[in-house]
């Protein structure tokens, strides 16, 4: 194992998290260990290990007791920090334990600067942007506007990474994330739950008129863009949208699953949110296409994807 890259993943069995886990043992120089509180998470969406370069922790990065064991029993390399408490829905309702995440971040960097890893991979959010004033978003024009309890943890997460940087030396790449879909993802997010009702003929609930837009940036493209960031000196000490730049609206969207799915299902309208539910979402990926020097696959081409592995619908 001393010749091993060892690689630490928080939040590795969220659907995210796991798709990272599932590139990283791919090279069988990477030992990845994999800590999850299984609060959102599971075990189910972690890869098979075909070179015993996989180990699973469940531990709460929030609590400092239980991930200190952790960095003190291996000695990490790199560390992604994806643990999070997240879905609109959720973190609406739970504002209190969105904000002990500020501890798991807190720990993860006095840890990293501690045991001598060389850099932490943090992944954020586009909700930092809170409702943006200007279109492309930029990761260093665009004002960050966060309101929500969740959005504000993000931005306080980017300030640490970059506070630790300064003071200690610890390198750190910020991912923001826009909206990320493919398979394995929770149910409670906007294109698994309309192809979840599309497949059983159910109606298709919409906040509003339907007119907010999103980019919807396929799972793959996410995986790659991070991995290709993480392990090079391009993605050192930035911050980096990872998304789609193609705008669709959540209209357009269930539209398209029904489509896609033949599905007899309606589309019903619901009043607005009231909170979290942003007008518009379009990232400047400029950096990201940078990375990945490939065309992104398409919103139709994904949601194909999934549809051919829907074994993560019930």
């Amino acid at each position: 194992m001393n010749n091993k890259t060892n690689i630490l993943v928080t939040g590795g069995a969220g659907f995210v998290g796991s798709a990272l886990v599932e590139e990283l043992i791919k090279d069988s120089n990477n030992f990845v260990v994999v800590v999850d509180n299984l609060q959102t998470g599971s075990k189910d969406k972690l890869p098979e290990a075909t070179n015993d370069n996989l180990k699973f922790i469940q531990c709460n990065v929030n609590h400092e007791d239980e991930i200190t064991s952790v960095f003190h029993t291996f000695s990490f390399d790199y560390v992604f920090h994806y643990a999070a408490l997240v879905g609109v829905k959720r973190t609406l309702e739970n504002p209190v334990s969105v904000l002990d995440d500020i501890d798991g971040i807190r720990n993860i960097l006095n840890l990293s600067k501690n045991t001598g890893v060389k850099r932490v991979l943090y992944s954020s959010s586009s909700e930092v942007y809170g409702e943006p004033v200007e279109y492309p978003q930029h990761e260093e024009t665009t004002p960050l506007n966060s309101r929500l309890p969740y959005a504000i943890v993000k931005n306080i997460g980017e300030a640490f990474l970059k506070s630790y940087q300064q003071e200690f030396g610890l390198d750190y790449t910020v991912f923001r994330f826009f909206n990320t879909y493919g398979p394995k993802q929770a149910k409670d997010f906007v294109v698994s739950k309309f192809i979840n009702a599309a497949l059983n003929n159910q109606d298709i609930t919409v906040y509003g008129d339907g007119s907010q837009t999103r980019t919807f940036c396929f799972v793959e493209n996410n995986i790659k863009a991070c991995v290709t960031a993480a392990f090079s000196n391009d993605g050192k000490n930035r911050t980096i949208n990872i998304g789609n730049n193609i705008e669709t609206s959540i209209l357009d969207l269930a539209q398209l699953i029904i489509k896609l799915t033949d599905s007899k299902s309606e589309i019903k309208h619901l009043p607005p949110l009231e909170d979290g539910d942003m007008t518009r979402r379009n990232p400047d990926i400029t950096i990201m296409k940078e990375l990945l020097n490939e065309e992104l696959i398409s919103l139709e081409e994904g949601l194909k994807k999934v549809l051919q592995n829907t074994s993560f619908i019930v």
